[in-house]
């Protein structure tokens, strides 16, 4: 069983600056530093160190080396990865002293990815594999439309939130995975509950008050897990990554989400991006079996 993600791949550099730049200044920075970035990167790592297989379907610049080596390294399969004659994705991201920011995205590659290298990339998928993507690259519907076609769990992350693209994304989905705010958007732009949107199943974080499932029209509640939080960057992602895995591990779906929702609070106690998403031991050691 695999999972397969269309998904972002981004450098981000982080600037740590005094105040954060007005009109016209120029700022020296007092720090640099890059990592790993997108939302499809953190979603693939993460279901990596979940134990699950994953391949990365996505792009990079001349200048992505790092990225897929970084990728492979923590798992993840990178043999779909393109190398494409346009930068590759980045966010500029300056931070003051009181940890406020400021963020420029530059989507480059990700919105470049031939559909061709999808449809490689599933030529020898079927029904015991999942296929997820996310609002941050180009091919989404069409991803998920084959993906459907071939019997496969479709998942769509609605994030970053855009009504037009979860709607393209509706009809070929069999899970849909989105956050509170993301929840309500919807709603209202569309007229109708998350029940009725034709959707198996429906996933709604509620950061510090755990998450909602819909199933049909009954839904269940989950109590988010009692952690001091240090930075909530990438804590959806993990989610949605472990969420998958536990799927694509044969667990049932309440037990995923309480897999991921563990991993998710691993996640808020640590600072930083990818290169900090738990492992399925660190999720063990925090929340030991009772």
């Amino acid at each position: 069983m695999t999972i397969y993600n269309l998904g972002s791949i981004n450098a981000d550099h982080f600037y740590r600056v005094g105040h954060l730049p007005l009109p016209g200044e120029t700022l020296a920075a007092a720090d640099y530093s890059r990592g790993l970035g997108g939302k499809g990167a953190n979603m693939s790592i993460a279901a990596a160190r979940a134990a699950s297989r994953v391949v990365h379907v996505g792009a990079v610049g001349p200048d992505g080396g790092w990225a897929t080596d970084y990728l492979l390294e923590s798992g993840v399969l990178t043999q779909h990865i393109q190398r494409l004659d346009v930068p590759t994705g980045h966010a500029i991201i300056n931070v003051d002293a009181s940890a406020e920011n400021t963020i420029v995205l530059f989507p480059g590659a990700n919105r470049e990815i031939a559909l061709a290298s999808v449809m490689a990339a599933l030529a020898e998928a079927g029904p015991q594999d999942s296929f997820v993507t996310q609002n941050e690259t180009n091919a989404q519907a069409d991803g998920l439309r084959l993906a459907r076609s071939k019997g496969m769990r479709t998942v769509y992350a609605a994030a970053p939130f855009d009504v037009a693209a979860v709607q393209a994304a509706l009809p070929h989905i069999y899970m849909l995975v989105l956050n509170e705010v993301e929840a309500q958007q919807l709603e209202q732009a569309t007229g109708q509950r998350l029940t009725d949107l034709g959707v198996a199943d429906v996933v709604m974080t509620l950061g510090a008050e755990g998450c909602r499932w819909f199933h049909g029209k009954q839904q269940q509640d989950f109590a988010a897990h009692k952690v001091t939080p240090v930075d909530t960057t990438g804590a959806g992602d993990t989610f949605t990554g472990y969420l998958l895995a536990g799927l694509d591990q044969g667990m049932p779906m309440a037990q995923a989400i309480t897999l991921a929702q563990k991993a998710g609070a691993v996640m808020v106690t640590r600072q930083g991006t990818a290169d900090v998403i738990p492992d399925l031991k660190d999720v063990r050691d925090a929340f030991p079996p009772e």
